[in-house]
Order: structure tokens, then C-alpha cells, then sequence
């Protein structure tokens, strides 16, 4: 029992601390997997205050472990790698060569064993793909070709990095029996469970999922999304002595074949992102500050490596490349730092003795400061492309020999409508403005239909508008109005507030979930909320009303008021008894009417004064539509044309009689004008 309050007590310190310093981090604009980190060094052993417990932290890591490398496989994707693989596939394979051999060599310098230098080297060749998404949403990069190499490439590190993290344990084990028979049966292990996942998983697991849905239970479905997860991770380990990272990542890629793989990775992310803080408090743990302090200046040469080694062999491999001058310097600064696979490479290195805790220390370190300088590096990249223009055009000619198209640099910046999120709503309203020839922006954060939404000429932006800087490069402050269609009501909030901060004036449309949500996205500056389903209740009442015979324009200005009265049903507001008192002198007196002219009607080639229609029937001729064009008050000259539109004003008596006028009523039927 003491055991599981000290397990209890570690997870609620490590996530509270965690909390504190993500926000800080994010407060300074640095990413939150720098907070993460300090708040791992913060309680771990090697500082003054609270110390939390490595072994219990470091076991519910392995749960962090098993989500980050189960969410890469969900989103792995061999049509979006194969779209890219004469950058991405040879790019990734240099690249890691180059990062390998350079840290090799500096090890070297430092007098590390040759396996040591092998570790640190593989280590600081694997950029973090959490923060180069981050970087890539941040800068409004991810939605474009430059964006999408650069993912292809980190796919191709990942699953470099898996076949590293199998083959080590078979050639690093330090079995007894080490030979290479037991090298062999090891691999046939693995590709025995790679057999098994792949072929039988591939076809029991979607049948499965089908069961489950027919049941109608959310939970069923969650519980069976992370059960898969975790399950085949378990059973990689016990029965076939493979990785968890390797049993999590082939569950992912199974599952991304099937239907309901979006909402898996959606019912899924939250026990990511909570576990993999976990893991990055539990990196943190083992950093010595002091030891860090001791060797600065091995933590400052490799992370000068990993930032600006990195970036610039990266760089040069774009003379090589089938890639443009600015695709090059994107990728640059998003490998120009280290995380996550990193710190997993560096574990398997420490657990089979290939590194000690210090040379380990050292690796988090560089990646610590690296991802700290990131988003400098890609603030850098419009300043150092100009840079070589000016200095070198011979040479950026060389450099750019595969410039991207228009349509990947093209997006509306003036006099557009920017719509979050691409549900039914979404898009729904996009289609509208496209009909009405208005340029459109889409924020959207699954990739995959950003992807989509691209290809098919839809302007769009990979990112999560609630957490991310991406706002930031929509043109909201040239924009014609912000759509927001969310389901998720606090991440409405949250959008709403960081648009009006960038555009105080611009008009902003919000979707609610709750009465209460309604209130309070309106105090934060959206200028108009949708509740749909007390939208509804609107519409029944007013076709309701339309049905009584109320006049459709009465009936809508209520309508209009009960909304801006953040729909208040209880007829309270000034705005609301005014509607209703329009609306009962309107079914007492006059009444406006719309109505057609057939091509059999009478005044057909007649003008307004020899149809002589208020004369013959009291109603008045107001307005005239027209090839969807309005003519407010037309002159006594206007030849009437069938398929006119006529805009009657009139009590019901007298736009009855004009009716019957326009069918061809005979003139003794109808109603004098001074009826």
C-alpha cells in the first residue's frame, strides 16, 4: 500500500511540476518540452528540495515510451513518404551518416570509447519530430512542400531509429551465448512478431474495432485503442524479446490502415501527451547540473554541433538534392536539434552499458539548449536566404536549381475568410464562399485532411489554432472575417481571444457548446455565437411563426434579437418586445410579399404603369429581382419580364388580389384600390 501512495505521490509531483514549468516555458516562448525538462531536473536527485523516485517515474515513462512511438506509426503513411522520397529518402540516409560521423569524431577529441562516440553520434543524428511539427505549425510551414519533405525525412529517421533500437539489444546484449547464431534467432524473433502483427493483426484487429463500434460505447472504443497500444507493446516484450517501442509503433501502423484511425488518434492523444510529459520529467531526472557545469564546454561544442553542424551539412546536401533553396533551409533549421528518439537511443545506450549516466547527461544537455534555440534558427531563414542571394547569386542559382511552385507559396493574405476547423460546419461554409468567389483560408490540425484540402486547391494550414502561433500567419489583421467552428468549446475560447489580440477589429463568428459558453466567448470579442442546438429551437419557432402568417421580415428581426440576447428565451430584452410587437401589427395590418411572374402571366411585356397594378389591386410594387439583382422601387417605365421576382406591399386582401392579377384573374374578380 505504501508503495502506491509513492507512486500516486510521484505521478501528481511530476505532473504538477510539470504544469508550472510548461507554462513558463510557453510564457517565454520556448517550447514546453524545455519546461519538461526542468521540471525533471527539478525534483530529481541531483538538486536541493523534493526528490522524486527515478524507478517509479521511469516505469510510467515507459507508458510515455509506448504512445509516442504508437502515435508515429497512427500518422505513418507510405503514400505521403513515397510523394517525397527522392528528397526525403536519401536526404534522411546522409544526413544521419553525416551527423553520425561528426559526433563520432568529436567524441573521439573527448578520449570516449569508439562504442561511446557510436552512441553519441547516433544520438544527436535524430532531430525531435514533436518539436519540428511545432516549429513547422508555429511559422505556417507544415501545409506546404518544404513542409511536407521535411516530414517525410523525420519519418525516414524514425524508422531508422526503430530498426536501431531492435538491432542493438541483438548485437549489444551482452549475452554469454553472443554469437552469431543467437544474432540470427534473435532477428528471426523479430521478424517472426513483424509477421504476426502485420499479417494477423492486420486482419483481426479491424473486425475487432468493428464489434466494438456496433456496441455504441465510447469507452469500449477508447479502452480498446489504448489495450492495443500498450498490449502489443507487453507482448513484443514477454513473448518475442522485441522493443516496446517496436510493438507500439507496428500497433500504430496497423491501425492507420483502418476507418476509425482518426478517431483513435484523437481518443488516444490525451494519454500521450500526459504520458510523454511523464517521460520528458523523467530525461530531466537524470541530468547532473553540476557535472553539466563542470564540462560546459563539451555541452556548448555539442550543441554547437547539433545546431550549426547540423544545419549547415544539411544545408549543403541541397546542391545534391532535387529539392529548392528555401525547402533546404526549412529542413535545416528543423534538424537543427535533438529530442525525444534521442533521449530513447540514449536510454538503450545506458541500459546495455554503451554510455555512462554522465555521457548521457551530456546528450540531454545539447538537447536541452538546442530545442531552446529552435525557433530562432527558423526566424533565421528568410534573413540567411537573403543573405545568400546578396552575396553569392551564382551560387543560390546552384543552391535553387528546383524552385517550388506558385501554388505551394500562395496563400490569401487580403480580403479573405479564415474558417478553424473543417468539420460539416467548416465546410460547409466553405463551399458557400467558394460558390461566392471569396478567398478562403482553412486551419486545420489533422494532417492528413490538411494534406487533402491542399491537393484539392483548398488553401490550408496544418496547426492547432488553440495552441500554436499559427494565427499569427493567417492575415487575420487583412482579413474579412474569422470563422470559428470547434466543437471543442474551450479551444474556441482560446482562439477567439488570441485572434481579437491580433485583429481588435476584425468580425469574428464562433461556434458554442453550452448557454454559459455563449456569454462568455462574446466577452472576449466574438462578435456573433452559434449555439446549434438552441439554434435549432430558434428555427422551429420560426417556421412556426411563418406558418401563423407572420411576415418573414418580423420573424426574422426576433429571431435576430433572442440571439443577441445570448439566447434568452424569456422575451426580457427591449429588442425582443419590439419584435413581437411588430409582428402583431403586421398580422393585423400590412404585409410585404414576394412573388413570381410566370411566363403565363398577363403583365409579361407590360411596364409597371400599364400593368397599373396598384390601381387595379391596392398592393404596391416595391422591389424587383432580376437575374438575382435587386431593383428597390422600380420606375413606371420597367418592362415586367417572366421570371421576375415582385416585391408586394399590402395588407392580405390586397396582395391576394395582386396575385390573382399576375395568374390572370379577370379584372371583375379583383379588389379596387380603394377597398
Amino acid at each position: 500500500m505504501h508503495h502506491e501512495i509513492s507512486l500516486l505521490a510521484n505521478l501528481a509531483i511530476a505532473l504538477v511540476v510539470a504544469f508550472v514549468g510548461g507554462l513558463l516555458a510557453r510564457q517565454i516562448g520556448l517550447p514546453t518540452i524545455v519546461g519538461y525538462l526542468l521540471a525533471g531536473m527539478a525534483i530529481g536527485p541531483f538538486t536541493p528540495g523534493f526528490v522524486g523516485d527515478v524507478e517509479d517515474i521511469r516505469q510510467l515513462a515507459e507508458i510515455g515510451v509506448i504512445f509516442l512511438m504508437f502515435g508515429v506509426g497512427l500518422h505513418f503513411s507510405l503514400k505521403d513518404l513515397w510523394d517525397v522520397r527522392q528528397v526525403a529518402l536519401p536526404g534522411a540516409m546522409l544526413q544521419m551518416a553525416i551527423a553520425t560521423g561528426l559526433g563520432f569524431a568529436l567524441s573521439q577529441l573527448w578520449g570516449w570509447a569508439p562504442l561511446s562516440g557510436l552512441m553519441l553520434g547516433l544520438s544527436i543524428s535524430i532531430a525531435s519530430t514533436v518539436v519540428l511539427l511545432r516549429g513547422l505549425m508555429d511559422n505556417g510551414l507544415l501545409s506546404t512542400t518544404a513542409g511536407r519533405i521535411a516530414v517525410g525525412w523525420l519519418v525516414m529517421e524514425d524508422l531508422a531509429t526503430v530498426l536501431i533500437l531492435v538491432m542493438l539489444p541483438i548485437l549489444f546484449g551482452g549475452h554469454n551465448e553472443q554469437s552469431l547464431w543467437s544474432a540470427i534467432l534473435s532477428l528471426l524473433k523479430v521478424a517472426l512478431f513483424v509477421t504476426v502483427v502485420l499479417f494477423i493483426g492486420r486482419r483481426l484487429l479491424p473486425k475487432l474495432l468493428d464489434v466494438i463500434v456496433a456496441t455504441r460505447s465510447r469507452e469500449l472504443f477508447i479502452l480498446a485503442a489504448v489495450a492495443i497500444a500498450l498490449g502489443t507493446a507487453f507482448g513484443a516484450a514477454a513473448f518475442f524479446d522485441v522493443s516496446l517501442a517496436l510493438g507500439a509503433f507496428l500497433a500504430g501502423v496497423v491501425l492507420n490502415e483502418t476507418q476509425f484511425s482518426h478517431q483513435i488518434g484523437d481518443d488516444v492523444l490525451p494519454f500521450r501527451e500526459t504520458f510523454a510529459v511523464i517521460f520528458f520529467v523523467s530525461v530531466g531526472m537524470i541530468v547532473n547540473p553540476v557535472y553539466l557545469w563542470a564540462n560546459a564546454g563539451q555541452v556548448l561544442a555539442l550543441t554547437a554541433l547539433i545546431v550549426l553542424g547540423k544545419s549547415f551539412f544539411t544545408q549543403l546536401l541541397g546542391f545534391v538534392l532535387p529539392a529548392s533553396g528555401r525547402t533546404m533551409l526549412i529542413v535545416a533549421a528543423g534538424l537543427s536539434q535533438i529530442g525525444e528518439f534521442s533521449f530513447i537511443l540514449g536510454q538503450a545506450g545506458v541500459t546495455l552499458g554503451l554510455l555512462t549516466t554522465e555521457q548521457y547527461s551530456l546528450i540531454l544537455a545539447g538537447s536541452l539548449l538546442s530545442i531552446m534555440v529552435n525557433p530562432l534558427m527558423f526566424r533565421s531563414i528568410k534573413t540567411v536566404e537573403r543573405v545568400m542571394q546578396r552575396m553569392s547569386p551564382r551560387l543560390w542559382e546552384r543552391f535553387d536549381q528546383h524552385p517550388l511552385q506558385p501554388a505551394d507559396l500562395e496563400l490569401p493574405r487580403e480580403g479573405h475568410v479564415v474558417v478553424v476547423g473543417y468539420g460539416r460546419v467548416g465546410q460547409h461554409i466553405v463551399n458557400v464562399l467558394e460558390r461566392l468567389g471569396v478567398p478562403r483560408l482553412v486551419i486545420e490540425i489533422d494532417s492528413g485532411r490538411a494534406a487533402e484540402f491542399n491537393a484539392r486547391g483548398i488553401p490550408t494550414l496544418f496547426g492547432d489554432a488553440a495552441n500554436s502561433d499559427v494565427l499569427i500567419h493567417a492575415g487575420l489583421e487583412r482579413a474579412r472575417a474569422l470563422v470559428v467552428t470547434l466543437p471543442d468549446e474551450t479551444a474556441t475560447e482560446m482562439v477567439v481571444a488570441a485572434a481579437r489580440k491580433i485583429a481588435p477589429n476584425l468580425p469574428i463568428i464562433a461556434r458554442a457548446a453550452t448557454t454559459k459558453g455563449v456569454g462568455r466567448l462574446l466577452h472576449l470579442g466574438a462578435h456573433d455565437v452559434i449555439h446549434p442546438e438552441l439554434e435549432g429551437g430558434l428555427e422551429v419557432m420560426r417556421h412556426t411563426l411563418l406558418c401563423l402568417g407572420y411576415p418573414a421580415t418580423q420573424v426574422q428581426g426576433y429571431t435576430d434579437a433572442v440571439r443577441r440576447d445570448e439566447y434568452d428565451t424569456t422575451v426580457s430584452s427591449d429588442a425582443e418586445h419590439q419584435a413581437l410587437d411588430q409582428m402583431v401589427r403586421a398580422a393585423r395590418g400590412i404585409e410585404i410579399a414576394w412573388r413570381l411572374v410566370s411566363e403565363q402571366s398577363p403583365i409579361v411585356g407590360q411596364t409597371l404603369a400599364e400593368a397599373n397594378i396598384r390601381a387595379r389591386t391596392g398592393a404596391s410594387v416595391i422591389a424587383l429581382i432580376r437575374n438575382q439583382q435587386l431593383i428597390a422601387n422600380p420606375k413606371s417605365s420597367t418592362v415586367f419580364q417572366a421570371g421576375d421576382l415582385l416585391g408586394l406591399i399590402g395588407d392580405r386582401e390586397q396582395i391576394a388580389a395582386a396575385e390573382q392579377l399576375l395568374s390572370g384573374t379577370p379584372a371583375a374578380e379583383l379588389v379596387p384600390a380603394t377597398s
